[in-house]
């Protein structure tokens, strides 16, 4: 299960960098997005990562209960539980991703501003 959501990170990380080097931001001295919007995309990239990772995890928790499948929406409710935790849990300090994502970022800024 773990592979999955690995090449799911691997592309929405992709996408998100490659917009954000290719496309850049108005008002930026190199048309490039200033730190701001790279940390806000690093923290939008953990939350989708969450989000996809807690998603799995309440699957594996059945449809028995107020959030199951046999319930009327539960899956529905179980979506938005599962997007407000990983906000949450972003907000109090994450797992680490977007920081990692972030410098990543960085890196490859600095590399297509020299380029």
């Amino acid at each position: 299960m773990v592979a999955p959501l690995a090449m799911l990170g691997l592309s929405v990380a992709a996408d998100l960098i490659g917009g954000l080097v290719d496309g850049g931001a108005p008002g930026t001295a190199s048309g490039l997005p200033g730190k701001d919007k790279l940390q806000k995309t690093a923290k939008d990239f953990e939350t989708v990562f969450l989000e996809q990772t807690l998603d799995r995890l309440t699957e594996a928790a059945g449809e028995d209960g107020p959030l199951g499948n046999g319930g009327t929406g539960g899956s529905v409710y179980r979506s938005m539980l599962v997007k407000e935790h990983a906000g949450q849990i972003v907000k109090s300090g994450g797992i680490g991703l977007a920081d990692s994502v972030y410098r990543q970022m960085l890196r490859i800024q600095e590399g297509a501003s020299r380029g």
